[in-house]
């Protein structure tokens, strides 16, 4: 309506909209959306364009403008729910945020608990007594550190996903170093390296010789990270993208892909010393994030095309996935072999061992763990700090195919 025409109550109405957009963009980014100022701004301009007239208008036009990355669509839908559409849904998903002990087998859903805090923050700001607000710091409180290990990737709220970013940021994972086809000078070494004893008599006029000794040089193995990106991965992928960039960030020969539909080589990407930038440049390239499972052809184009660059010297190879197929294993048993016969080391991380009672039914389970040397679970802090234990030690060294 023209400003000529507004009145005193389209005036107020149109100022309550404003200002619960505004309480709305505050929400998302305390839910961990990158939604600044400037996003807040377009909100209002958008939803100024598309109007109130239909429901369905007014979600996408806030949608449009608030998610650029895929990752973010969930919590963005849980909080426009809660926010916009529902007040018992928000009564439950604010009850998410305390923990609940006669339930503690049951995890909320993803991005849930983030959504949860972030509307008790909003509500406490506008008039709940600060008493409820530090009942609810205080369980954190006694032994923090050691409970942020235990915590599962998807039962962490935003908080707790921050600091844990930074704990895997400080994570160093040394590979044991192995013995290479490469010499280097060692006094205590078996061999006797001939060249350099002579050029040591001739030094000496001849009359000593002394004996310059040699023994093989070691090195620490490629390691290579092949990381599935589908929707059953989806809680536990963007951690463990952070783990790959610390891996790569510290240290040299780390080769990194992830898979759904199809494999996508993102090494380029994690040596951004930045984080942020690196795994905004991996989200833009991919095209299957969070779609479906083609283990066995993932596995087919990369011992094609990838497999004779990378698992040269003896690689360790780290294959992250649960294991769930969408072909139902065809094709992957053959494959899995081949990439087993062709590293030094297979480890394979699923997250579904964090169940006591997980059982290899799935067809594509059956298919891999008869072809890998190690089957680990990886769903927090501390399954990620005993597997960087477990790289830094010895293993029998494997003939290549």
């Amino acid at each position: 309506m023209p400003p000529t025409e507004a009145t005193p109550q389209t005036a107020a109405a149109v100022g309550h909209l404003a200002d619960n957009v505004m309480h709305f963009c505050r929400t998302l980014r305390t839910a961990g959306l990158p939604v600044g100022p400037g996003k807040a701004i377009d909100a209002l301009r958008a939803v100024e364009t598309a109007g109130m007239g239909r429901r369905d208008d007014f979600y996408w036009a806030l949608h449009a403008v608030l998610v650029n990355r895929r990752d973010q669509h969930v919590v963005f839908d849980q909080a426009f729910h809660a926010f916009w559409r529902s007040p018992d849904l928000l009564d439950r998903l604010a009850d998410l945020a305390i923990p609940d002990i006669t339930r503690v087998d049951e995890a909320p859903p993803p991005a849930a608990r983030r959504v949860a805090e972030a509307l008790h923050g909003a509500r406490t700001d506008q008039g709940e007594s600060a008493e409820q607000d530090a009942s609810f710091d205080a369980t954190f409180t006694a032994s923090g550190n050691e409970l942020l290990q235990k915590i599962d990737f998807e039962r962490m709220s935003a908080a707790e996903i921050a600091a844990a970013k930074q704990a895997i940021r400080r994570m160093a994972a040394t590979l044991k170093r192995v013995p290479t086809r490469r010499f280097e000078a060692n006094v205590r070494g078996a061999r006797i390296d001939m060249r350099k004893t002579l050029r040591a008599a001739l030094r000496a006029g001849g009359d000593a010789i002394p004996l310059m000794r040699r023994a093989r040089a070691k090195r620490p193995p490629p390691l290579v990270v092949l990381c599935d990106i589908s929707g059953s991965m989806g809680r536990y992928s963007r951690m463990l993208l952070h783990f790959m960039h610390a891996l790569t960030s510290d240290r040299d020969r780390v080769h990194s892909f992830v898979f759904g539909t199809r494999l996508t080589n993102i090494t380029r990407y994690l040596r951004q010393r930045d984080v942020d930038v690196a795994l905004d440049a991996v989200i833009q390239t991919v095209e299957d994030w969070s779609g479906g499972t083609r283990i066995g052809a993932c596995l087919h184009d990369f011992n094609l095309a990838w497999s004779r660059r990378v698992l040269g010297q003896g690689a360790v190879v780290l294959l992250i996935t649960d294991g769930l197929d969408r072909l139902g294993g065809i094709g992957l048993d053959s494959e899995i072999e081949r990439l087993h016969k062709s590293c030094r080391r297979l480890v394979w991380l699923n997250p579904l061992l964090r169940y006591d009672g997980f059982e290899p039914k799935a067809a594509g389970v059956r298919a891999l763990l008869p072809h890998v040397d190690e089957f680990r679970p990886v769903h927090n802090l501390e399954s990620l700090a005993e597997l960087a234990q477990a790289l830094a030690e010895d293993a029998p060294l494997k003939v290549a195919a």
